[in-house]
């Protein structure tokens, strides 16, 4: 059974929301950058602790596991448009708070609640469920290029940041951010018309409680192929190598602007990333790349464990590997879980799936820094995630046995 794609009259542009989806996480995702980047100016003006500091971009990341689930639901129920504005509306007023504050707990309300919660909205499974809804043909490639909005975009805002925070303070930097979130939501009202994703024919069934639709969404085999295999990505992507890469960096004493020049390539990298594995998304055996990407970025994290004692170029030759392979995942596991999982459910599966990787990248900083402090290295933490990463590969591997979802069959394994 052929699903159709949401009606051009409900998105009257669908690359425009590609776009604008784009901008949307390029902003959430600066908006977590910009804590460290920030949090020595805060060390010395305000006295905090790096403890505390890093404590409270913990706790954000805890509450964006947690609220993905419903994030995603809303999708389904709600559409992107409310489901973006909303998560846009709060990511704003978070910032906002912690532009004008001055005190711990003004601060830990404004970035790790609201902003936290404005992440979790904001977020790539909810852009991935807008842009597969709108699209009936070229669904990777458009998810590619949205979702690259979580590491392309900050190539633009970051430095801005930066640039505000050196000539007229932090407060300003903030500021920037709570102003464009903001200013976003009435470009996504103009693009996109009121209404629910499921009256484009996507949607739940009416009258489906959110317990009902977690309870069809644990009944497909390669929900939990795609929850943990994606869990796995989140420790070995966002708390293993965005945590520790650059003070594992300083380790092995290299120096600290070829190191962060290093990691900025690697995100530059990863955008292209991403936008190729969207466009093999469309062309080939999906759950096989999906494995072929992990089973890669496993093979990258070798370079890790021998890197002590080496060159900086050994460091660049590894950001632009696992820069290929880091993200990649986000447009096939989008794709596989809309067909396999169902796209009805989608927005819901997607925010699970997602709460699972920031889930994953928390348990990595904590593990990274503990490894660091009993073993005074990181060798073990490099170890640790190339075998999860095998892991990681063999679980997307088992997709290749399992049938799509009913509604969702047209879509080729």
């Amino acid at each position: 059974m052929t699903s159709a794609p949401l009606p051009q009259a409900r998105i009257s542009q669908p690359w425009t929301l590609v776009g604008f989806g784009f901008l949307a996480l390029a902003l959430a995702f600066s908006a977590r950058a910009a804590l460290g980047l920030i949090m020595p100016v805060w060390q010395r003006e305000l006295g905090w602790s790096s403890s505390f500091l890093s404590g409270a971009g913990a706790t954000a990341l805890v509450v964006m596991a947690l609220v993905a689930p419903f994030a995603g639901r809303l999708v389904d129920r709600k559409g992107p448009r409310f489901t973006l504005n909303l998560g846009l509306g709060i990511l704003g007023l978070g910032c906002a708070i912690v532009a004008t504050m001055s005190s711990k707990p003004f601060f830990v309300f404004g970035f790790s609640i609201l902003c936290g919660l404005g992440f979790g909205i904001v977020a790539t499974h909810a852009v991935a469920t807008a842009v597969t809804r709108a699209f009936d043909s070229q669904r990777g490639l458009a998810t590619g290029i949205a979702t690259s909005g979580s590491t392309g975009g900050q190539f633009v805002i970051v430095p801005l940041i930066a640039l505000l925070l050196t000539q007229v303070g932090w407060r300003w930097s903030f500021g920037a951010l709570a102003l464009a979130s903001l200013a976003l939501i009435p470009c996504i009202r103009a693009i996109m018309a009121e209404g629910s994703a499921r009256e484009g024919g996507h949607g739940p069934a009416v009258g489906a409680s959110m317990s009902q639709d977690f309870a069809t969404i644990l009944r497909r085999p390669a929900f939990h192929a795609l929850f943990w295999s994606y869990l796995i990505c989140g420790f070995t992507s966002s708390g293993a190598i965005e945590t520790h890469l650059l003070p594992f960096a300083a380790f092995c004493g290299f120096p600290p602007l070829p190191s962060a020049t290093a990691y900025g390539l690697l995100s530059l990298v990863n955008l292209g990333g991403m936008v190729l594995a969207g466009w093999m998304t469309d062309r080939v055996n999906r759950p096989l790349l999906l494995g072929s990407i992990y089973f890669l970025r496993g093979l990258t994290y070798i370079i890790l464990i021998n890197l002590p004692g080496t060159s900086i170029e050994v460091l660049f030759a590894f950001a632009v590997l696992f820069g290929l392979v880091d993200y990649a995942t986000v447009p096939v596991t989008a794709s596989l879980t809309a067909s396999h999982v169902g796209l009805p459910v989608m927005g819901q599966a997607m925010g699970m799936i997602s709460g699972g990787h920031a889930l994953g990248a928390a348990m990595a900083a904590f593990f990274g820094g503990y490894v660091f402090d009993t073993t005074g290295g990181y060798t073990l933490l490099w170890l640790g995630g190339l075998w999860l990463l095998m892991g990681a590969a063999i679980l997307s591997f088992v997709i290749l046995r399992l049938k799509p979802a009913p509604q969702e069959a047209a879509i080729s394994v």
